[in-house]
């Protein structure tokens, strides 16, 4: 087991790699803290690991209740948000308490949201058992909910008190889940680690045949990447932390064109990093050999790579609702080279278009 440690300040909690579930409630015990548990779920994620996580949490003498999730990002809401809040209310959650998120990317930002925002602040810990939320979701602290014009537009930076992450959990996903969290992957090592790319290249196959070692490995690079970006800018003011967001300005549209239906959020962000990179090599920024790799490996994930029955005029308008927006500029993420990617504000308009029709 490792353990990685986000420090922010003050402040900091511990990141528990190859942990198992059912230690769930020695971690609880060692934070000290209330004696009182919501556990958030979706129902099928539960049907797997929901009575071990309870168990482990009432063998420490936990009083554990439960409110599961319907799985899908349309259910990442203010509805669902205040029918936790109400239960909340019903099980008498005080300060102390604390919201547990076990599940994929769409219960980590809900039930983190819930916890941010209930009392105006109880104790939040992560279980992520998807690879997209093991490798990004769980981390950072960003937790909201979607709204139907544009996705985390009313969210908060909100810190769990810690996550577990217990790579076991990946064998029961199917395999578009996987390659969902793959795109985040490929992500990191496109903005941060040129190795980490590699390795993706050259042992993919064994990655989608779930070896442990080999996803354990790229869940631990993924990891400390995002902590280390995290613990530098915890509220992406410095401007580092907005390098993160490459592929997601356009993939964000796309999920929101497509009302959360058409396209899971890491084959969103899958076009949306081809996307940049394509508008990187129309502005001489980056070599187009670069952009041929990129996609190289995303269609060996099986990744989508094109837009698809969605409108591209629905797609561009969405753009200016993205929360990176300052002053009337889109942000754009940009590739120079496999692991270097800059923040561009002055990408034209004329040249979005001509990317998004392509």
């Amino acid at each position: 087991m490792e353990i990685v440690k986000v420090n922010l300040g003050r402040r900091s909690y511990s990141i528990h790699l190859g942990e198992k579930l059912s230690q769930v409630g020695r971690i609880v015990k060692e934070l000290d803290i209330g004696k009182k548990i919501l556990l958030v779920s979706d129902s099928k994620v539960f049907r797997y690991y929901g009575e071990t996580v309870k168990k482990s949490l009432e063998k420490q003498g936990c009083g554990v209740f439960v409110a599961k999730i319907p799985p899908g990002e349309k259910y990442k809401s203010l509805n669902q948000a205040i029918k936790l809040y109400e239960k909340c209310v019903r099980t008498k959650l005080e300060r102390g308490s604390a919201i547990l998120a076990l599940g994929g990317g769409v219960i980590n930002d809900l039930a983190g949201f819930v916890a941010a925002t209930y009392l105006r602040g109880i104790n939040f810990i992560a279980l992520p058992t998807t690879l997209l939320a093991q490798v990004d979701a769980s981390i950072g602290g960003k937790v909201g909910v979607d709204l139907s014009q544009a996705k985390n537009l009313v969210g908060s930076f909100y810190q769990p008190g810690a996550v577990l992450i217990d790579s076991e959990t990946l064998k029961t996903l199917p395999s578009r889940e996987i390659k969902n969290g793959l795109s985040e992957v490929v992500k990191y090592g496109i903005i941060k680690d040129k190795s980490l790319f590699e390795y993706l290249e050259k042992n993919l196959e064994k990655i989608k045949k779930l070896d442990i070692s080999s996803l354990q490995r790229i869940i631990e690079k993924s990891v400390r990447i995002k902590a280390g970006i995290v613990s530098r800018d915890e509220r992406e003011e410095e401007g580092e932390r907005e390098i993160l967001n490459f592929g997601h300005t356009i993939g964000h549209s796309i999920e929101t064109a497509g009302d959360y239906r058409n396209y899971r959020h890491g084959e969103a962000v899958s076009i949306g990093m081809l996307k940049a990179t394509e508008i990187a090599v129309a502005m001489h920024l980056c070599p187009s050999d670069l952009l041929l790799r990129i996609e190289k490996l995303l269609r060996r994930i099986g990744l989508s790579t094109r837009i698809e029955k969605i409108s591209k005029r629905k797609i561009y308008q969405g753009l200016f609702l993205d929360k990176k927006k300052r002053g009337g500029k889109l942000h754009f993420i940009l590739p120079r080279e496999l692991g270097d990617v800059f923040i561009c504000e002055n990408v034209p308009f004329h040249l979005i278009r001509k990317v998004l029709q392509k």
